[in-house]
């Protein structure tokens, strides 16, 4: 008889411990979840900063292309029908505004919330700082060059 009330007792720490391995392992799973939603966060941070570094060097580039327009690329952007497909025979500050308009709407296509700006400094030799803002899955975030790009 002894030996059947001892086995009784024992029926049920079975279960107890299913469910605290059962708790464990959920806790577990929870952990990776997150883990991956981090890892899919810092991913598209990750791919807005790069974006941001090519815009970035594309406008470097348009500005190495037209040295002349210097100050031009300080102002707005305006549609000038300038550079490929044009068709237009256009002044170095004409081009330069166009270069900036299709600039401006490629950061904002590109980039969420994306904002373009160049900022011409006199001196020798002259500086241009381009800055690329957007919205990151963090905050607001920038990415800023400052070329110094001598006139021909």
């Amino acid at each position: 008889m002894r030996i059947i009330t001892n086995l009784r007792m024992q029926l049920g720490f079975s279960l107890i411990e299913a469910l605290v391995a059962l708790i464990v392992l959920s806790v577990g799973m929870l952990g990776i979840a997150a883990l991956y939603g981090q890892g899919l966060s810092a991913a598209r941070t990750a791919l807005y900063r790069t974006i941001a570094v090519y815009l970035a060097a594309e406008m470097a580039d348009r500005i190495r292309a037209n040295r002349l327009a210097r100050a031009g690329y300080d102002a707005a952007g305006a549609p000038n029908a300038c550079g490929p497909g044009g068709g237009t025979d256009c002044t170095p500050a004409q081009l330069a505004a166009s270069d900036k308009l299709v600039w401006s709407t490629l950061v904002g296509r590109e980039l969420p919330g994306g904002v373009g700006t160049v900022v011409f400094t006199p001196g020798t030799p002259p500086t241009y700082t381009i800055t690329v803002r957007w919205q990151d899955v963090t905050g607001a975030a920038q990415y800023r060059i400052a070329p110094q790009i001598p006139a021909l």
